[in-house]
């Protein structure tokens, strides 16, 4: 079998089961990955053990920590106490609800990541007290690298013309010294040129 055909067939079987826990399978939650193909989990109860990942998984399924996973006990391990049998998803997770045989210790977790909301004790202390610091919190945070525009009044407007107007006379003051700078060194080019003439003539 190629390994584009084997990435299929598990990628098919990952998404399209709808395994239950029967027998001495278990649901666990991945807490970490230990590399080497391994992951310590922990199940419903709360005991913490690592589990492999079979070599049908490898290189084509991927797991994180907070991914629910089932796994089946090895009995020889010392270590390593489980295989991953089935990598759940949500439509997964759902189906075995439906059933009634989701841990209920994993349910209150399952919920709020199936609502996209990030549990409260992950977020950041609120500032809801603080209401009247914002106002200063522009002041302390600000972005150098953006420039700061200010509107100005109708009043300050009659004198942004007359500023203009005195940009305008710089300019023009500027241009008449360029003009001369420039004529002063074209002079100088000729006389060099005449130079050059005279002491090639001799």
């Amino acid at each position: 079998m190629s390994a584009t055909t084997k990435k299929k067939h598990v990628t098919k079987e990952v998404l399209e089961e709808y395994p239950l826990p029967e027998g001495n399978k278990q649901i666990v939650k991945v807490t970490a990955a230990k590399g080497n193909n391994l992951h310590e989990v922990i199940d419903a109860e709360g005991e913490t053990f690592l589990v492999s990942m079979p070599t049908k998984f490898r290189k084509h399924v991927w797991i994180k920590r907070g991914d629910y996973i089932m796994v089946e006990p090895i009995g020889e391990g010392d270590k390593v106490k489980g295989e991953i049998t089935h990598i759940l998803f949500k439509e997964q997770i759902k189906y075995i609800q439906e059933k009634g045989l989701w841990p209920a210790k994993f349910s209150t977790t399952t919920n709020q990541q199936q609502s996209g909301m990030i549990p409260s004790d992950l977020l950041p202390p609120s500032d809801e007290d603080d209401d009247d610091d914002g106002d200063n919190l522009s002041d302390l945070v600000r972005n150098l690298n953006r420039v700061e525009v200010t509107e100005l009044e109708s009043e300050s407007e009659d004198s942004c013309s007359e500023e203009e107007e005195e940009v305008d006379e710089d300019d023009s003051q500027e241009e008449n010294c360029n003009n001369s700078s420039n004529s002063k060194l074209t002079k100088k080019s000729d006389n060099t040129s005449n130079c050059s003439t005279n002491l090639s003539e001799r």
